[in-house]
């Protein structure tokens, strides 16, 4: 951008800064307000920031404000002006933009902006510049907290971002590739300056004081960004040994690449003839077809026909971008040998010091949420890159003991399945979640590394702690299944090859220690979680083959000498019953309900000891209400009570479907997933034998083909997991793949194939087993095409029909079909085909035999057997379909049925459960609203019933509902359930409030510092009560908090609890964000409301409160409400923000920038005056003030709560 394209008013101001003469600079008188100027106008700017890029283009920071900053250090009030300006001006490209732009209009600004960046971070590769930041920072934090007021805690905050800003611009692509490794780039210099200022000691000091804990993110991501590029074990090894020692890692690497250079010069000279011929000649190479059906015609000399192809003269395919690998992240760059040697020196004295406290605070600040978005990956980081530092210098385990342990195994598990998870659904940040799921990774297997070294060290203590790992995170299953999943899911066009080779190398890792760990043990036991799926019944079935009255009497005829002895101690009772499980996720009810299904199944099958055990055992649990009798009870009484149990005719769950092994087309009943948990002996082989698919083979075989690139540990690690699949677990055919044969083809023509020795022993082992089986199978060549399953391993080696058998694994679940049964089968089929009207698969179902079979079977079955060509020939008839139109008789059944159940609570519940014809409440209530019988649905909703007193002390509190479970079972299998959904979320704005509801809450949460949320609502309520009874209209009240304080309260769950008991309703659905104030309440009743959780002294009467600063209800003082304002619709005038003061507590980095003499400024109002009201400040113009990245630190509320409060 061209100087004197500049708007008129920014080059005014850029020129009454002042002017540089030779190393001297001349500041104008109106220097400090220009630069006040600047801030206003940076804060105005538009989406292609072109206020930014007019600064940029004319260098104010290298040619002004630096200058500035150097010179005139002593005038603090300039001093913190511009190092708010310089902050602003420096922020990350990305945070100016949101992300990268994809037009390309709006993505030119951004490389303009990122190139201004870039200037920029070569200005501040100054000493001086770092001198007088060090020295202001030093001053700053001699001051203690008594003396240190919010403007220096201000100032500390932006010099720190103002360090994170220069280092975290990212370097300029064509430096880059002219340089060479050891030349000093722009990022080595800024380091440089910064540690001859004294930076980075001031850095150390802020990881470890006591009293800055605050900063202690802040630092990390500094730190983070200096060690940008650098590889902890080139620093970790740097000044060890000699200078050839150093350098042995080059040495090796051109000495390879010489020697295959030699190879390929000696194998030109053997083709080549030592006389050269001017004619190249003629060739026809038989057995090799053209395109038509004469051999290849081949006109050049022999020495070239190696590298023949038909290939030749085509013009490559081009790969869509969609599906091109991903870009590799950063390339490690070997920096100045004296930016590393102080790199080295900085992170010995930062694992002795701060290394334990700093990670400490951070884990701290993540797991309370105090933290912004996606910080974790600063931790995952530095866990990775100095754990893995301190293994290769010298190895102390004390220097990083905060993160080995479980608890750190079982953080980073955390996240990388969160972010494994999210890369599976936000596809379109998917690149993202990835590099994210890579900082974990590496974290994970520096964890992994960092055990196995411990069980090296010579200290007893140090080898069984590490033990004690080793055993917990063994037995756990998530961590066993890692690794299968990273594998399975892995994606070439998301997941860089970098990620593939850590993945690798750690699951290598993890199953050399898991095999050594079982190696020493004869019985691991692990332990094991199976998930089993079983599907909603569309309607409670009744019990089959229910016993009749007359059979339940001869039962208890026969049973009751039997209970009399064990009733007299004849007979002992069972102590290993257990009636209520407290770990267990059921409900309470359910299992008291649960415990009389028990006892009545021990009476059925006359195992009467166990159902008196029970009987007894239930009594001392739920001894309320005197279900299972009184506490006194007798033999008498127990005898009639389990005559009572046996006969009663109690509800029972239907019986689930059979498991299905498979599933080929979508099912329509829904699917309950309950996880058991049980422990099994751990087989080492057969774990091994899950890696043993498809997709590990083929993420090994993507990684093998850059085996020239990748380091000798890394094809070690590849070619010792594929040992194991072939060797180990015998699946040699598991291999035989073409796209690996032609990577073994390149590798054994490789002229230094001598340096990958391991690759090429694996290569022979595997080409010779696959000669040896095609010898005897002809259809091994065909089998080179396919990915291959141990199911297809055992057919290529046992022979094709072995699994159809029954022989093989994956279908000995499923009964094999005998010809008897297929022929049955057939018979039905053509028995039921032509039945109109009718499902020929549920027909079939009825009439065959045991074993029984499922849909699913009988389907596949018959297109196996040709009867059908595909599943599609028989679909599942689906809800509603054949329920369309409304007849006659289903007209005067609902007319009926709504006259019959008119006055009762629930008028739509009792007409759904007693229709004949099932369908959804939504079109039942259309139906009755076109009828003509209900004027409008809220005749429909459920009346709420008030109760008169509370439970009294042996009934326990249950919530005020009228609908009974058979509704809820009802309601699940509804047709349309976001519709019914809504319905319900209506009826709640009728219940109301009773007189003194939420009166003790109330108290007890102004005791606990919440005072403030409280004035709130009551200001809210009354306000809402004076509007509706000058309007006369009701309308639901969005409750919007516009401070922190309400925001937290409104976060909180007993203050929810509060705002239930008012009779506030919370958000209905996704489309909703706030509670609300329903529409049914009166001004009357919002004023008790109001009037009940006033503060209330010690005589008992509320105090006065005085108004709370706002709610988003009020209007502005002698100015209109805004129509639409507490509607459920968006109002179109902004809602007045209100500013928080600069002596209000601020989160981290989300402070206004401002300054006293600014506001005084801006508001132009002297000392002698009013001030004027604060005008509205937008959303977009606090976040352009703030450079901070967006969203914000919450503070959140410490809180020691009992948990009787909680129940309250």
């Amino acid at each position: 951008m061209d100087w004197y394209m500049m708007n008129c008013e920014l080059l005014a101001t850029c020129s009454a800064l002042g002017y540089l003469e030779g190393d001297v600079y001349h500041r104008e008188p109106d220097c400090l307000e220009s630069v006040k100027d600047l801030i206003r106008y940076l804060r105005h700017e538009d989406e292609t920031r072109d206020v930014r890029q007019q600064l940029g283009a004319a260098q104010i920071l290298q040619n002004d404000l630096l200058p500035i900053l150097v010179q005139y250090p002593q005038d603090k009030v300039l001093f913190d002006a511009v190092i708010r300006l310089m902050v602003n001006l420096t922020q990350p490209a990305l945070l100016c933009f949101g992300k990268v732009p994809a037009d390309a209009t709006s993505r030119h600004h951004f490389l303009q902006v990122l190139s201004y960046l870039q200037a920029y971070k070569e200005a501040f590769a100054s000493e001086k510049v770092f001198v007088v930041l060090s020295e202001k920072l030093y001053n700053l934090l001699q001051l203690d907290w008594e003396q240190r007021q919010e403007e220096d805690t201000l100032l500390i905050e932006r010099i720190l971002l103002l360090v994170r800003n220069v280092l975290h611009v990212p370097p300029d692509p064509a430096e880059e590739q002219q340089g060479v490794d050891g030349d000093a780039s722009v990022h080595d210099r800024v380091l440089w300056a910064l540690h001859i200022s004294g930076m980075d000691d001031l850095l150390k000091f802020l990881a470890s004081a006591q009293v800055e804990q605050q900063w202690a993110l802040h630092v990390l991501e500094i730190i983070s960004l200096m060690f940008r590029d650098q590889s902890p074990e080139e620093l970790a090894a740097l000044g060890q040994g000699t200078a050839g020692a150093e350098h042995g890692e080059d040495t090796r690497e051109l000495e390879s690449l010489r020697q295959r250079e030699l190879a390929e010069k000696r194998s030109r000279a053997l083709q080549r003839p030592s006389r050269h011929s001017r004619f190249g000649g003629s060739y026809v190479l038989q057995g090799l077809k053209s395109i038509g059906d004469r051999d290849v015609a081949f006109h050049k000399g022999l020495h070239n026909l190696k590298s023949y192809t038909h290939d030749l003269g085509k013009e490559p395919r081009r790969v869509p971008r969609h599906r091109q690998a991903a870009p590799e992240s950063e390339p490690s760059r070997r920096s100045a040998r004296n930016v590393r040697l102080f790199l080295r020196h900085f992170c010995q004295d930062f694992l002795e010091g701060c290394y334990n406290r700093l990670m400490l605070l951070v884990k701290d600040q993540l797991v309370r949420d105090k933290a912004q978005q996606h910080d974790e990956t600063y931790y995952l980081w530095a866990t990775a890159f100095f754990m893995a530092f301190n293994r290769r210098h010298g190895f102390r385990p004390e220097l990083v003991s905060e993160t080995v342990g479980v608890r750190a195994f079982h953080f980073i598990e955390q996240n990388l399945t969160t972010y494994y998870e999210m890369a599976l659904m936000d596809k379109k940040e998917a690149t993202t979640w990835a590099r994210r799921m890579h900082l974990a990774l590496k974290a994970y297997q520096e964890l992994l590394r960092t055990v196995q070294e411990m069980d090296r060290s010579p200290e007893q203590a140090v080898r069984d702690s590490s033990q004690v790992i080793k055993s917990n995170i063994f037995y756990l299953m998530e961590y066993r299944e890692l690794f299968l999943a990273l594998f399975r899911k892995f994606d070439e066009t998301k997941q860089p090859r970098s990620f593939l080779r850590d993945l690798v190398e750690t699951a290598h890792l993890f199953l050399r220690m898991l095999e050594r760990f079982c190696r020493g043990r004869a019985n691991l036991v692990v332990q094991s979680k199976h998930v089993r799926r079983k599907k909603k019944p569309r309607a409670p079935a009744a019990a089959a083959a229910a016993p009749s009255a007359a059979e339940l009497e001869q039962l208890w005829e026969g049973l009751a000498p039997q209970l009399q002895a064990c009733l007299e101690g004849e007979v002992p009772l069972p102590e290993d019953v257990v009636p209520f499980d407290a770990a267990s996720e059921t409900p309470v009810e359910e299992q008291r309900a649960e415990a009389l299904l028990r006892i009545q199944e021990c009476l059925r099958d006359s195992r009467l000891p166990q159902a008196l055990r029970l009987l007894r055992s239930a009594r001392e649990v739920w001894p309320e209400g005197d279900v299972f009798g009184a506490a006194d009870a007798g033999p008498p009484e127990e005898t009639q009570l389990l005559r009572e149990i046996l006969v009663a005719p109690l509800p029972r769950q239907a019986p689930a479907e059979p498991e299905e092994p498979e599933e080929e087309e979508e099912e329509d009943e829904e699917e309950e997933q309950t996880v058991q948990v049980s422990e099994k002996e751990f087989n080492f082989l057969d774990y091994l034998k899950r890696f043993a698919c498809a997709p590990v083979v083929r993420a090994l075989v993507l990684l093998l083909r850059g085996y020239a690139r990748n380091s000798a540990r890394t094809n070690h690690c590849a070619a010792r997991l594929l040992h194991r699949l072939a060797r180990d677990l015998r699946m040699e055919p598991l291999l035989f793949q073409l796209s690996l044969f032609a990577l073994f083809h390149r590798l054994l023509s490789d002229p230094a194939a001598a340096a990958h020795q391991e690759l090429v022993t694996l290569a022979k082992f595997i080409l010779g087993k696959f000669f040896a089986l095609a010898a005897t199978n002809k259809k091994a060549f065909v089998e080179l095409l396919f990915w291959k399953s141990p199911a297809a391993v055992y057919e290529m080696t046992k022979g094709y029909s072995s699994l159809q058998e029954g022989e093989g694994t994956t279908r000995s679940r499923v009964p094999p079909w005998t010809p008897q049964q297929e022929q049955e089968l057939r018979e039905l089929y053509w028995k039921y085909k032509e039945v109109e009207g009718g499902d020929v698969i549920a027909a079939i179902l009825a009439q065959l035999p045991a074993p029984g079979r499922t849909r699913r079977q009988v389907v596949k079955q018959l297109v196996r057997m040709g009867l059908a060509s595909s599943a599609k020939d028989f679909p599942r008839e689906r809800k509603g379909t054949r329920i369309v139109l409304w007849t006659q008789e289903q007209e005067e059944e609902l007319t009926r049925l709504f006259e019959e159940f008119q006055g009762s609570d629930d008028v739509l519940g009792n007409i759904m459960k007693h229709l004949t014809a099932r369908r959804s409440r939504a079109r039942v209530v259309e139906k009755l609203l076109g009828l003509g019988l209900v004027a409008e649905r809220k005749e429909l909703y459920k009346k709420r019933r008030r109760k008169s007193q509370g439970p009294g002390p042996g009934q326990a509190a249950t919530p005020a509902r009228d609908s009974s479970g058979e509704d809820e079972d009802s309601e699940e299998e509804e047709e349309e359930e976001e519709e019914d959904e809504a319905e319900e979320g209506l009826t709640e704005e009728l219940w109301l409030p009773e007189e003194g509801a939420g009166q003790d809450l109330a108290q007890r949460l102004h005791q606990e510092g919440l005072a403030g949320p409280l004035r709130w609502l009551q200001n809210c309520l009354r306000r809402a009560a004076g509007d509706r009874q000058e309007d006369g209209v009701s309308h639901p009240v969005p409750l919007v908090p516009l401070t922190e304080e309400n925001e937290d309260a409104m976060e909180d769950r007993r203050f929810q609890t509060l705002l239930r008991q008012l009779g506030l309703r919370p958000p209905a659905s996704e489309q909703e964000s706030f509670w609300r104030i329903p529409a049914a309440l009166t001004p009357q009743q919002l004023r008790r409301a109001a009037a009940s959780i006033a503060h209330r002294g010690l005589s008992g009467s509320p105090q006065d409160l005085p108004e709370p600063p706002g709610c988003p209800q009020d209007p502005a003082p002698a100015e209109p409400l805004p129509a639409g304002l507490g509607s459920d619709s968006e109002s179109e005038e902004p809602v007045p923000v209100p500013v928080p003061s600069p002596v209000q507590p601020r989160t981290k980095r989300r402070r206004e920038l401002a300054s006293e003499d600014e506001d005084e400024d801006e508001d132009g109002v002297g000392s002698g005056t009013e001030p004027a009201p604060a005008a509205p400040c937008s959303e977009e113009e606090e976040e352009d003030e703030d450079p901070q990245p967006r969203g914000r630190r919450k503070r959140i509320r410490c809180l020691e709560e009992e948990e009787e409060e909680e129940e309250g």
